[in-house]
């Protein structure tokens, strides 16, 4: 990958689009997590990849890349999921916020569980667990601290473990 992006910040457009459809997958992984939708997840990855071209050059390490790709996607899904807000909800938007079958997945489980967390704890779940971003890396493409992180980390598990076990939140109670 180093060699790609040495050659996209120097404006090699095929080596920029090796370089964006090595990371499509994962960018879409994130993307679906947020929005829960696959036309939003598809504009704000196109809106991800434009930004990339254009400040490609602006990167001032390289290995940092994909922690910048992923912090423009979750920007570009942010502005998607506020201009949705402003939307009158109608049935359409239901379907969307109740979740869709997301194709980008393999495992139906996997679905099934982010459909059972708030939406402000999917993508720390993508990141962690599809991504194998570490907590620190997490913090720095959320702007969020550590403990931020760990706590809404902690918050998504529990979230998860209600929803496939209800029984066990009645006996702590």
């Amino acid at each position: 990958m180093n060699t790609l992006l040495k050659k996209a910040k120097r404006r090699d457009a095929q080596a920029f689009v090796a370089l964006m459809q090595e990371n499509t997958k994962d960018m879409y992984k994130v993307a679906i997590a947020i929005l829960s939708n696959d036309e939003d997840a598809a504009d704000a990855i196109q809106d991800t990849i434009l930004t990339c071209w254009e400040k490609l050059t602006t990167l001032k390490q390289d290995e940092f890349f994909k922690s910048w790709l992923t912090r423009i996607l979750i920007n570009k899904c942010n502005s998607i999921l506020r201009k949705r807000r402003k939307l009158v909800p109608d049935d359409s938007m239901m379907d969307m916020q109740t979740g869709c079958e997301c194709p980008g997945y393999q495992n139906a489980e996997w679905n099934e569980m982010l459909r059972c967390v708030d939406e402000k704890y999917r993508v720390i779940l993508v990141l962690y667990y599809a991504e194998g971003f570490k907590i620190k890396e997490i913090s720095e493409i959320l702007r969020e601290s550590e403990s931020a992180v760990k706590r809404r980390l902690v918050e998504a598990r529990k979230q998860m473990e209600q929803a496939y076990y209800p029984e066990k939140g009645r006996k702590r109670r």
